[in-house]
């Protein structure tokens, strides 16, 4: 979850060059996964989010070090009936995430750790590359 807000508030603040904010959320809120979580169980803390807010235009940038978290997998399996584009942001072999998403990036590893050390990386270059891509005249 940490990683995942800080890829939000990068895209909502900037991270290299100044420009204006980019839409981006965290599924982070504290009341929304008590309620989930008390209500239908942890498994559909994320699904749930998206199926409130998620629509065809957006993009899911879904993370598991292991590649099995189920509450991922069931947050990429809304996502895709609402027709958004899945990045899977993943470790080890990528586990079932990896056949579920559009974009599988894995990073090969036993430990949660390292996985998560190569993970903050990629963000990182998904970020300056979404950056660039949307407002090339600030890296020139």
């Amino acid at each position: 979850m940490c990683d995942a807000n800080h890829f939000a508030e990068e895209l909502t603040g900037y991270y290299r060059k100044k420009r204006p904010a980019l839409p981006a959320i965290a599924i982070n809120d504290s009341a929304h996964i008590s309620c989930v979580a008390n209500d239908e169980g942890f498994d559909f803390i994320f699904s749930r989010f998206i199926e409130t807010i998620g629509n065809c235009e957006d993009t899911l940038l879904a993370i598991s070090t292991s590649g099995n978290s189920l509450n991922v997998l069931r947050a990429c399996e809304e996502a895709k009936s609402k027709k958004m584009k899945v990045v899977g942001l993943l470790g080890k072999d990528g586990g079932k995430l990896k056949d579920k998403v559009d974009v599988p990036i894995i990073v090969h590893g036993e430990t949660s750790d390292r996985i998560q050390e190569v993970h903050i990386k990629i963000i990182h270059i998904i970020i300056e590359g979404i950056e660039r891509s949307i407002y090339p005249t600030n890296y020139v």
